[in-house]
């Protein structure tokens, strides 16, 4: 796969620690996901999530995380988690976040994240203050194109997808789609 500054897929299993007492994967581990396909497509891209080890003086606290979860997640799914960069502000990330999972096959879709981070340098008295991306890691990223944010994943080659047939375009906000499995939405 090229490495392209606006998005990178990570693949990985779900193991037994990451389910809960019903068998699914639990919520709380997609967000472990998400971090663990930033911490990937930082170190694709030449740098490192702890910024000071790249002699950047900022760090990048999350100050906004959502997931939006339409299928679960069970012991031993395959999962593709595909990182996008949905913006680049002048002090701040935006991460989409799209999980698929990978055996049916063709893969479907799971869930849907976002994380935002500020950068922060860190002042003496150990207050954080929002200061603009560093040049040369803002220099590394770009947004990804709108089409791709609309389209969403382009799987390798020989690795088709599944539509999904329940009309929603893009949910995220709307929860009408979760009222088969939780009526009193």
């Amino acid at each position: 796969m090229s490495i392209t500054p606006y998005e990178f897929q990570f693949s990985r299993r779900v193991e037994f620690c990451d389910t809960d007492m019903a068998g699914i994967m639990h919520f709380s581990n997609f967000f472990r996901f998400m971090e663990a396909a930033e911490t990937a497509f930082m170190r694709s891209i030449g740098l490192s999530v702890v910024l000071s080890s790249c002699g950047l003086d900022v760090c990048l606290p999350r100050v906004h995380a959502e997931c939006d979860y339409q299928l679960p997640l069970r012991f031993e799914d395959e999962v593709l988690v595909h990182l996008l960069v949905e913006k680049k502000g002048t002090r701040t990330l935006t991460y989409q976040f799209r999980f698929h999972k990978l055996n049916p096959n063709p893969p479907v879709e799971v869930a849907r994240g976002k994380l935002i981070a500020v950068c922060a340098a860190r002042q003496a008295d150990g207050t954080m203050t929002a200061v603009p991306l560093p040049k040369a890691f803002a220099d590394k990223l770009q947004e990804a194109p709108t089409s791709v944010l609309a389209n969403g994943l382009t799987l390798p080659e020989g690795i088709g997808f599944r539509e999904d047939t329940t009309g929603r375009q893009n949910n995220q906000g709307d929860t009408s789609h979760l009222k088969q499995h939780a009526p009193d939405l």
